[in-house]
């Protein structure tokens, strides 16, 4: 089966900043991959470079069989990027059903669907996006993503910032998209187990490069080796 997105040697960073050096995975139809790896190696770096919002200095990425490398963000997310920054980026003058159907395409995800997923949402359908609490806010992200009917979703630290209940609500929506929603999604996160517990495959990026790669469940069951990468008990 083809592979979904591949990248291939890349490079990319911040004007003439090299942030990723040498890049390259796989991931076919409803994959899952934990990125992990401590502050600062380049895990939200390339989720912004995969969405086209860095400078590629080298490499290339393909997706669904294309090569997307030179191609702006509002191309790859038509093409079935959807991404879901760390910072949320609500806009205080749209309500959540505005944010909700401002970008959404046809597809099986629409706002019956994204309600179903996220109840919340449509009680607070009226408020505006800074109305909402850290949780809520978080939810309409990933909503507004899926209203794009993406093939790949990427969520850049989805948990952080939010109390445990929430945390472990937003833990069971991931869960159950990455399992049933055919989806092939890519996590972020700093709570390293929860990301692997959420998912089949692991890398580990530390200084722009990948320096482990297993399946998430090999990686959990390692806890010393997961400890020396990722600084986490």
């Amino acid at each position: 089966m083809a592979d979904l997105l591949k990248v291939d040697a890349l490079t990319a960073g911040y004007g003439p900043s090299r942030v990723l050096d040498g890049i390259s995975l796989a991931m076919g139809e409803g994959d899952s991959l934990a990125l992990l790896g401590r502050n600062g190696v380049g895990k939200s770096t390339l989720l912004m470079t995969l969405m086209g919002l860095t400078h590629r200095h080298g490499g290339a990425i393909r997706f669904q069989g294309r090569d997307i490398s030179g191609w702006p963000a509002h191309r790859r997310a038509r093409t079935g990027l959807g991404w879901v920054p760390q910072e949320r980026l609500m806009f205080p003058s749209l309500t959540v059903e505005e944010h909700l159907t401002a970008v959404s395409r046809p597809g099986e995800w629409d706002l019956a669907t994204v309600y179903r997923f996220f109840p919340r949402l449509k009680e607070r359908r009226n408020n505006m996006g800074n109305q909402l609490s850290g949780g809520e806010q978080q939810m309409l992200a990933i909503g507004r993503a899926l209203m794009v009917n993406p093939r790949l979703l990427l969520l850049d630290e989805p948990m952080e910032g939010l109390a445990p209940i929430i945390v472990q609500e937003l833990k069971s929506i991931v869960g159950e998209l990455i399992r049933s929603a055919g989806l092939a999604v890519i996590v972020v996160e700093q709570h390293a187990r929860l990301a692997l517990q959420l998912t089949q495959q692991a890398i580990v990026l530390d200084r722009g490069r990948i320096v482990h790669a297993s399946t998430s469940a090999a990686l959990l069951d390692d806890p010393d080796k997961l400890h020396r990468l990722v600084a986490v008990s």
